[in-house]
């Protein structure tokens, strides 16, 4: 069970609602106090820290403790029941401290603001501010307002909106690693997703603003950026269509137009030291000449995270995915052909979809064993209000139905992480230390260029700490390794 629980169980983008992250103490002399819980996935947590930053030029330090804060915001995700659920236990908590400390504002940020809206505030009336992922400008007006005893809400979708002029406060770095977002929203319709509705339409962020933050990231000593996106695939900024964002234009910059292949190369050209992930491709976006910049750059890491959710082409359709099993596995021979097999590839799996066959059910177990995944995150499919596939399709597989072909995947997954693993030891790998290991002080744990990570000794070495090792061991889930050189020369 062990090796279950270290492969999620959930999509990436659909990270399990008890997993969150709060924000830390920072006593700048502030005289009140933000507190921030974030759920669900990497673009939340990257929106909780534009959220610390506009509050932070409002008057406010942040804190860990929520009993010492005057503003709590519960930043959330609306992709599965379960984690409404615990957002709402979590309301239902602050409550019961905001009795005896009626000066405290509950504000409700995110997915779930934007999808219940006023059935918070009015029939609920267990918040006190709700906001959606676009208005995150307003909110020092409507605390305001919320202080002043009213109920405050904006949940409106920008068609503009991206941030690209807000410098994050990085909460809960390791000072290594971090993420910069370079698109908002989704233009896919994807039958069993509610992220359409909730985050808007698809927008992307001037990528002279993106190479900005990234450069100013490697001059405080970052040494990764993930660029995220709901579809990092279909970035796509042009000076023409995008005007009003541009950032510090400057009369010698090039007007063309720029895809994610073209992103990525400018991200990259930051610094060789800087190592360059994004998240996440769409398998019918995702283009050869991403692939071969990934290729020609060598702090470009060889990971891509491409979400199939279904093996079967009928379940895809219903999906609407716009793919079929043939286009999805036609783009994986195209990874191993131009970056070779030691690319890293996850994926996202959903176990009992509307009218999913037993047979179709194992199209998916068959081509998990054709594409020979590193990892995924799998769960069984749940229903979500106002999406497609509540209004056209009945959930119509049993409960027990849906568990056991999920079990079946994450079987299936342990055997062929642990096989994957097991091609790495023996070789040498450039890893980069992000901090310590769970289960020693003595150890500290980096990832490799397909993104697994490696164990290693700490002795000698630190955080930031680029290190050549040999792989002498592995799991399921990690891989161990012995120190070679550290901080060999990448130049």
């Amino acid at each position: 069970m062990d090796l279950i629980k270290d492969i999620d169980i959930i999509s990436a983008e659909e990270a399990q609602a008890c997993d969150y992250k709060t924000t830390p103490d920072e006593n700048t002399g502030k005289t009140k106090k933000l507190y921030i819980e974030s759920y669900g996935c990497q673009m939340n947590f990257s929106d909780s820290e534009i959220v610390a930053s506009i509050m932070k030029e409002n008057g406010f330090d942040t804190t860990s403790d929520f009993n010492q804060a005057d503003v709590v915001f519960l930043n959330t995700c609306s992709i599965r029941e379960k984690a409404e659920q615990t957002v709402r236990n979590r309301l239902n908590h602050f409550n019961a401290v905001k009795k005896h400390k009626p000066e405290m504002t509950i504000g409700v940020l995110g997915c779930m603001a934007e999808r219940l809206k006023e059935k918070l505030l009015e029939e609920e009336k267990i918040v006190d501010v709700v906001v959606g992922p676009d208005a995150y400008r307003d909110l020092p007006n409507l605390v305001a307002v919320a202080e002043e005893g009213q109920k405050a809400v904006n949940t409106f979708l920008s068609r503009e909106e991206t941030y690209a002029d807000i410098a994050p406060v990085r909460l809960n770095s390791n000072g290594v690693t971090a993420f910069i977002s370079i698109m908002r929203g989704c233009d896919n319709m994807c039958s069993f997703c509610v992220v359409p509705f909730t985050r808007g339409r698809e927008r992307s962020r001037d990528p002279h603003s993106i190479v900005a933050e990234a450069q100013d990231l490697f001059s405080k000593g970052y040494r990764e950026v993930t660029l995220l996106g709901q579809n990092v695939d279909s970035y796509k900024w042009s000076p023409e269509e995008n005007n009003k964002a541009r950032l510090n234009k400057k009369e010698d910059e090039v007007s063309q137009v720029v895809n994610f292949a073209h992103l990525l190369e400018m991200v990259a050209q930051v610094s060789p030291l800087l190592r360059v992930r994004f998240s996440t491709s769409h398998p019918k976006d995702i283009t050869d000449e991403v692939l071969h910049t990934m290729k020609k750059y060598d702090n470009i890491c060889k990971y891509i995270h491409l979400p199939v959710q279904s093996g079967n082409s009928r379940v895809l359709e219903l999906m609407n995915r716009t793919y079929d099993r043939e286009w999805y596995l036609d783009r994986v021979k195209a990874i191993r052909e131009i970056l070779g097999e030691e690319c890293g590839i996850s994926s996202d799996m959903i176990a009992g979809f509307c009218t999913e066959t037993e047979e179709e059910h194992q199209d998916t177990l068959s081509l998990m064993d054709i594409v020979q995944y590193d990892f995924s995150y799998m769960f069984y499919y749940s229903e979500r209000p106002g999406t497609l596939a509540a209004k056209k399709f009945v959930d119509d597989i049993p409960l027990e139905v849906k568990k056991r072909r999920l079990a079946e995947i994450i079987d299936r997954q342990n055997q062929l992480s642990l096989q994957r693993n097991k091609l790495d030891v023996g070789k040498e790998q450039l890893i980069l230390i992000e901090g310590t290991s769970k289960k020693s002080q003595s150890e500290l744990k980096g990832r490799n260029s397909a993104n697994k990570v490696v164990i290693v000794p700490a002795q000698g070495l630190k955080m930031g700490d680029y290190v050549k090792v040999r792989i002498t061991d592995c799991s399921a889930a990690t891989l161990f390794g012995e120190v070679l050189e550290i901080n060999p020369s990448l130049v």
